[in-house]
């Protein structure tokens, strides 16, 4: 029988998680206007659900709560997500099919996952030596290596608690 955990915790984003979302979001446009790029209505909608999700958040969700945003349909979510990630605004968990908010916009790095199975949270790690053993390697292998994402499954320390 599985035991209910009356902890509550939130681990999607941090210590990547922002403390001001509207600051963050300000910032987050001159990221992208210095790539040449235009935060959009509907790309700052998505970026501001993820910055404000307590848990990894999926696509339906997200359209979901979309709310006022005229006639969204998946492809215009999926579509901001992925220029989220390309900009390095945003994370997929891929075992997930979940995104999370990322708010390292002064440098782009590989993301590590920490993912419990028994609450279902997900801590971004900042596993520095792991991406620089990561990008040798595949530099080794005479691979070059844009992006990564690691998933690491356990279980967190409050559910170990």
């Amino acid at each position: 029988m599985a035991q209910s955990h009356e902890h509550t915790h939130v681990h999607a984003n941090t210590p990547c998680s922002p403390q001001d979302v509207d600051a963050f979001l300000n910032q987050a446009e001159t990221l992208v206007a210095r790539q040449g790029q235009r935060m959009t209505k509907i790309r700052r909608k998505v970026l501001r659900l993820l910055l404000e999700s307590a848990e990894p958040a999926k696509a339906y969700d997200l359209l979901a709560n979309l709310d006022g945003e005229g006639s969204a349909k998946p492809p215009t979510v999926y579509r901001a997500l992925d220029f989220l990630q390309e900009t390095g605004l945003a994370h997929k968990i891929e075992s997930l099919n979940a995104y999370v908010a990322c708010g390292h916009t002064s440098h782009s790095h590989s993301a590590v996952f920490l993912i419990c199975e028994t609450c279902h949270g997900a801590e971004e790690l900042h596993a520095v030596a792991t991406s620089e053993a990561l990008k040798a390697e595949t530099k080794a292998a005479g691979f070059h290596l844009n992006r990564a994402v690691v998933e690491v499954r356990g279980t967190c320390r409050d559910c170990a608690a």
